[in-house]
């Protein structure tokens, strides 16, 4: 997607899993960048589908992260008792061990879906709050599909969605086009088509970030290239 300028409106794109933590949080500090940026209301924010595990069975995720990392069970709640701490920091609620951890590929059908009718941006708070604040599966179809209509899906649209492999197309396609760009793990934010910011970074690093790729997006308009934007600043390369 060119997200430089279409009307004067420029597109950032997140690309995030629905059980991932930093996801989360990373979207709670880009939330306050952009409500301190001066172009906000010029802002398109699209959510873009990565999943963590594709094809992988639905265990609890207190005996996943053990075993990915080679971990005892104690440094592992430890992990998930740091991660929690951040994510109080930014106003956020989370209880990891309850989750579960699997393929999240039909709850981002349905966020892709949600895309189609307005309401993406619900839907993914939605699945964030249930999975991270109140532990709920979000591999199970009738679970997905109340919190899809607490969030302002209709029923029946979203079970046609669920019931089918509609959207999962896009969610494939997605996952291929960040890969693309080199991202091997999300949050992955792609800023006016042209900058990527990677990672759950700092309020100020998103704020800069949108300064400069609002600044630059006249100049690039119609050219080709990419960038980066660390904790040190964003540059085209």
């Amino acid at each position: 997607m060119d997200g430089t300028e279409r009307r004067g409106i420029m597109t950032v794109e997140i690309w995030s899993d629905l059980i991932c933590p930093w996801c989360s949080i990373g979207l709670a500090r880009f939330d306050k960048a952009l409500a301190g940026f001066p172009g906000r209301e010029s802002v398109e924010v699209v959510h873009r589908a990565f999943r963590l595990a594709p094809g992988a069975k639905t265990e609890p995720v207190a005996q996943v992260i053990p075993r990915r990392y080679g971990l005892p069970p104690s440094k592992a709640s430890s992990m998930f008792d740091r991660v929690e701490a951040v994510a109080r920091g930014e106003g956020l609620e989370f209880h990891l061990a309850r989750g579960l951890y699997g393929d999240t590929r039909d709850g981002h059908r349905l966020v892709q879906y949600a895309a189609t009718v307005d309401r993406q941006r619900p839907v993914v708070e939605r699945f964030y709050r249930a999975y991270f604040t109140e532990g709920t599966s979000l591999f199970d179809h009738a679970k997905l599909l109340d919190l899809a209509v607490e969030a302002g899906l209709d029923r029946e649209a979203a079970r046609e969605v669920l019931e089918s492999d509609a959207f999962g197309d896009v969610v494939e396609s997605d996952q291929r086009t960040v890969e693309g760009y080199g991202a091997s793990g999300v949050p992955f934010y792609v800023i006016g088509g042209r900058y990527g910011v990677s990672g759950a970074q700092e309020t100020e690093v998103f704020a800069r970030a949108l300064r400069q790729a609002w600044d630059d997006a006249v100049a690039v308009q119609g050219t080709d290239g990419d960038g980066i934007c660390t904790p040190e600043g964003c540059a085209t390369t």
